[in-house]
């Protein structure tokens, strides 16, 4: 293909991305100034190339859920707490302000702003997050190679499907096949990616996970309720910037934190660390949890 035709195309991808316009075919061939015939054609190209486009009446546009739209979106995204914190930010200057507008409207034009988040990437690991996101852009099945367990010490070969990433592309989420179970995985653990042939084969098992506001993933919510001095909501609010819509202001400089959760594990560490600022209310297994932590210390 010459450089005009990968100018165009790369133009049209411009203007099907930009949600502020009502692209028509008359439209792009005017902008372009091209036949309607030849827009037609780039339409056509864009399909074959695995994007899914979005027709309402005459407009056009690229749809946010094709793969390759996913794996460009991975590049550069925004998790949920990144975002609150960029949110809460933007609101501190001028609703008018021509400037924030821009950026808002740049965000939208692309990606849903509430998952969207700039890449963190650890040197070395671009080889393997690489491999992932044209992994879970063909939907295809991978070998984690030389996979390094901190539960059982060992190093093995796990046959997965990549389905999403974690934070900050931390870890990575997959369908493992063998034991029939979705699974995080640690990037920096994973000693090479071999993308197979192999499509996903079950994709009715690849169970949505949610994280709650210590970070922590999972399907089965617990519930639990923390009394907090203003020293300990302060540091909360500080460290875990999701918690502040579950926070209220009692009485007598006192707080209190009230939210499911999905290990104990995040909000155990959190607690024992202000254990002098902090009481624990209602549910007996999370207090059942941190007494076992109590037994098990080391001081």
């Amino acid at each position: 293909m010459d450089q005009p035709k990968i100018e165009r195309l790369l133009r049209i991808m411009q203007l099907l991305t930009d949600r502020t316009r009502i692209n028509t075919i008359e439209s792009i061939s005017r902008t372009l100034d091209i036949s309607p015939r030849t827009v037609y054609r780039y339409l056509d190209t864009f399909e074959n190339a695995g994007f899914r486009l979005e027709k309402k009446e005459n407009s056009v546009s690229l749809a946010r859920e094709s793969k390759y739209f996913r794996m460009i979106s991975d590049l550069a995204y925004f998790n949920q707490e990144e975002a609150y914190i960029i949110k809460k930010a933007l609101e501190v200057y001028d609703s008018n302000n021509q400037a924030v507008l821009g950026v808002k409207k740049k965000l939208n034009n692309i990606y849903d702003f509430r998952e969207t988040a700039p890449l963190l990437v650890k040197p070395g690991r671009d080889r393997v997050i690489s491999s992932l996101l044209f992994a879970i852009a063909e939907e295809r099945q991978v070998i984690l190679k030389d996979y390094h367990s901190i539960h059982t010490s060992k190093i093995s070969d796990r046959h997965v499907e990549p389905i999403s990433f974690g934070v900050n592309m931390s870890t990575i989420y997959c369908y493992e096949i063998e034991s029939g179970m979705c699974k995080y995985y640690g990037i920096p653990r994973i000693g090479e990616v071999i993308v197979e042939e192999s499509e996903w084969k079950h994709r009715e098992n690849h169970i949505a996970v949610k994280a709650d506001i210590f970070r922590f993933s999972g399907s089965h919510p617990k519930h639990i309720k923390l009394k907090m001095s203003m020293v300990a909501a302060t540091l909360l609010a500080e460290e875990f910037p999701l918690s502040e819509q579950y926070v209220k202001v009692l009485e007598n400089n006192e707080f209190m934190l009230e939210c499911d959760v999905y290990d104990f594990q995040g909000a155990a560490r959190f607690v024992l660390g202000l254990c002098n600022e902090i009481e624990v209310l209602g549910n007996d297994e999370f207090i059942g949890f941190l007494d076992e932590k109590r037994k098990r210390s080391k001081f």
